[in-house]
């Protein structure tokens, strides 16, 4: 079933970062809905093993999406359809992946340059399976071609349920500024499906000011949970009461700690700790001089050993307060 988008905030889906443990801490700090990485529609319908392990998500995580992307019709039908065997909440597809592996094979932001062949592939998903449908996209291949209204307006007459913006063009990738104003633009040339506000969203500031002016239905935020996990329960604090609060040092480090043991658990020791090293930078901002501890955990292999040391920073900053 579809989730009701309205005014809510969602965690985007992100390679190699929207794992099912990070996707959990989110959903517990207040993000509304969860996407997967996306899902290579060849790698599932070859059985690829890391294909299929993306599909996995906790019951907790709901609403879920799985996402994919693909440029050939048959092989996005077969996909979705193992994608809803998986059983999530609905089916998203990528349209906006910027990078050349993807894109210059006329899949992701590729279909861009190629809307009569997006619709297609939105069409035959749509298809072949019972769940809700949504996309997500870019406002076009570059500043020469912004076809997002054209496209939206499209999307909307297929029977797509939902359209996300990355305000930014493909040849931007995920730098230069995004122009959120194409939200409102699409919502005043008449699109009615729920538009969700994406790229460029950093802070709960953000959050907030996005929804005062640009009118989304929802805002999806990818790089800013990342070195922000409470940015979703700051941002609805913001929204609520005009301020809010900034996680404690036992806060961070509790959670940090559950995190690092949910990917332990999921991915087994050796690979959890490795793979957890991008996260401890967002967990230990804006503690000072917090360098030094940050090396030394980037150092560790066992997970007792980053326990300890963890619970050691949360001393010693205790110790300064």
């Amino acid at each position: 079933m579809l989730p009701d988008f309205k005014n809510k905030i969602l965690l985007a889906p992100m390679e190699d970062v929207t794992e099912p443990p990070f996707r959990l801490i989110c959903k517990r700090l207040g993000a509304d809905v969860v996407y997967t990485e996306f899902i290579s529609s060849e790698g599932l319908i070859r059985d690829a093993r890391k294909a299929r392990e993306k599909l996995f998500f906790y019951e907790e995580e709901r609403p879920i999406a799985i996402q994919i992307f693909g440029g050939v019709e048959e092989s996005m039908d077969k996909a979705s359809q193992i994608c809803e065997s998986a059983n999530p909440d609905f089916i998203d597809i990528n349209c906006g992946c910027w990078v050349k592996d993807v894109a210059l094979r006329g899949a992701g932001a590729g279909l861009l340059k190629d809307l009569p062949k997006m619709k297609r592939i939105a069409q035959s998903v749509m298809k072949n399976v019972s769940l809700p449908v949504t996309l997500k996209t870019r406002l076009g291949w570059d500043e020469d071609s912004i076809v997002i209204v054209d496209a939206a307006k499209m999307l909307e007459d297929i029977g797509i349920k939902a359209l996300t913006v990355h305000c930014r063009l493909r040849n931007q990738g995920n730098k230069g500024e995004p122009d959120w104003g194409w939200v409102k633009k699409i919502k005043d040339a008449g699109v009615t499906i729920p538009i969700i506000l994406n790229g460029g969203v950093k802070s709960p500031e953000d959050i907030k000011f996005v929804f005062e002016n640009y009118e989304p239905d929802a805002v999806m935020v990818g790089q800013g949970a990342i070195m922000n996990l409470w940015i979703f329960k700051q941002a609805k604090e913001l929204i609520a009461t005009g301020k809010y609060t900034e996680p404690s040092v036992e806060e961070k480090i509790s959670m940090c700690i559950e995190h690092l043991k949910l990917n332990c658990k999921t991915k087994g020791q050796a690979k959890g700790i490795l793979e957890f090293r991008k996260f401890y930078s967002g967990y230990l901002k804006n503690l000072p001089d917090v360098s030094r501890f940050r090396m030394e955990l980037m150092m560790l292999r066992e997970l007792k050993e980053a326990e300890e040391k963890l619970m050691e920073i949360k001393e010693f900053y205790l110790q300064l307060s």
